[in-house]
């Protein structure tokens, strides 16, 4: 930050921490022994850019991902984010992190860092439903969600997630950042 954006306030938010994803993996272990199971499928949530060069970026991370045989799909929400998702075979933890890391660093090489959110890896809980640890660019964190329905999500069993994964990865201590992210692809 420079001395006139200290003297008007104005922040530079922190750069995106990418390499945190490769937690993850571990993370799966520690889930899976206590019978979630992955999903293989993950997802990188970015506001879209305008222009041709942001458009190249995301064919170029699609082709990339798919040349080892991922499935990859790219929706957009009601929101106007675009969501960049990934499917591999359900016990490759460590290769949907690195296709979702491929997806990320395409972004920040072309400059287009600030315009990550957050990057999700999914599981099915031991009673059937869909869980994701979401990955916080912006605060460098983790947390779990676990949608209900479309409007209800379980928070006992987050907070049981947290537990599980809290020695393996970041987890976002703030639950007021635990963002419900409704309609995220595989939940």
């Amino acid at each position: 930050m420079g001395f006139w954006d200290s003297i008007l306030g104005r922040s530079t938010p922190p750069k995106a921490d990418l390499d945190a994803l490769f937690a993850v993996p571990q993370a799966a272990l520690s889930l899976q022994t206590e019978g979630f199971a992955p999903t293989g499928q993950g997802a990188v949530c970015y506001r879209s850019g305008e222009g041709g060069a942001f458009a190249t970026v995301e064919q170029q991370a699609e082709q990339l991902i798919a040349t080892d045989g991922s499935q990859v799909a790219r929706t957009d929400d009601t929101y106007g984010f675009r969501w960049f998702s990934v499917t591999k075979p359900p016990g490759d933890v460590s290769g949907l992190v690195t296709d979702l890391h491929a997806v990320n660093s395409s972004l920040r090489d072309a400059g287009f860092d600030q315009a990550l959110l957050c990057s999700t890896v999914v599981f099915t809980a031991p009673e059937g439903r869909r869980m994701a640890l979401v990955y916080l660019y912006k605060r460098g964190t983790f947390y779990p969600f676990v949608p209900l329905d479309a409007t209800h999500r379980d928070n006992a069993l987050e907070l049981q997630v947290r537990g599980i994964v809290d020695a393996d990865i970041t987890v976002e201590q703030d639950l007021s950042r635990w963002l419900a992210i409704w309609g995220a692809p595989g939940l």
